[in-house]
């Protein structure tokens, strides 16, 4: 049962955080009509984003109490923080690129 409710917590966190973070973004992506076309990098950057914070934050406030639970290695958690930026930065560069 308490796995269940993880999941379920997992989903409420990644619907309510991923859909407000993709509010944000999607407001600054919609300024230029070419950055617009890969706005999909932006939303793949949340989900990285969200993966962090779970792994190293929220996973040890839920209810699952099982094995492996531990932080991601600080090494791991800065290389998804790096590609998650330059995903977020890479339809401003790609939309000036193409047009």
């Amino acid at each position: 049962m308490r796995v269940l409710l993880e999941l379920l917590r997992i989903i409420i966190i990644l619907g309510l955080f991923g859909g407000i973070g993709w509010l944000l973004i999607e407001n600054i992506y919609t300024v230029n009509e070419a950055t617009e076309n890969y706005s999909w990098l932006g939303a793949i950057a949340i989900l990285l984003l969200l993966f962090v914070l779970y792994r190293n934050k929220f996973q040890f406030s839920g209810w699952y109490k099982g094995k492996g639970r531990v932080k991601l290695p600080r090494h791991i958690s800065f290389i998804l923080i790096s590609t998650s930026i330059l995903l977020i930065v890479s339809p401003f560069v790609l939309g000036s690129l193409q047009g």
